[in-house]
């Protein structure tokens, strides 16, 4: 693939929109808000390609004083959760757009407690589609980490 002929890049409240022309054109808007947790690796909070907007994992760590929330996991799941909807909110969406989520969990044995704060924040008849799988680890050693898929 050759070098574009032309790239521009603007950042305007927090969403930068990277614009890639002429032939293949691309549009994406980085989306980063200050409340949700700063990424901990070389990624964006969360990438709108589209009408589509795909959320990296959340942990549960609270962006304003950067502390884990840690001992309750239906806290550290509603925390992820509080994360997944700033990120939302700043790409002017929220959880009724939400297609696809990705559960990561330390233990399937805390999968009902999971299940059970993750559920207050959908509609049981139009919940979004799900898989939830028990990893060895996950960044920073929590017990679970959140991801989702959402369209306009």
């Amino acid at each position: 693939m050759g070098k574009p002929e032309s790239a521009t890049s603007e950042t305007i409240s927090g969403i930068q929109e990277i614009c890639i022309e002429p032939k293949n054109y691309l549009m994406k808007q980085i989306i980063n808000t200050s409340k949700a947790p700063a990424p901990i690796g070389p990624y964006n909070q969360a990438v709108m390609s589209g009408n589509t907007l795909y959320i990296s994992g959340q942990i549960p760590l609270d962006p304003d004083n950067g502390q884990l929330i840690e001992g309750d996991i239906q806290k550290e799941t509603h925390q992820c959760m509080k994360n997944l909807k700033a990120i939302l909110e700043e790409a002017g969406m929220g959880f009724e757009q939400v297609v696809k989520t990705s559960i990561f969990v330390k233990d399937m044995h805390q999968f009902a407690l999971i299940n059970e704060a993750y559920a207050q924040y959908f509609n049981a008849d139009t919940a979004p589609a799900r898989e939830t799988v028990e990893v060895a680890n996950l960044p920073k050693f929590v017990n679970v980490e959140i991801s989702m898929i959402a369209v306009k």
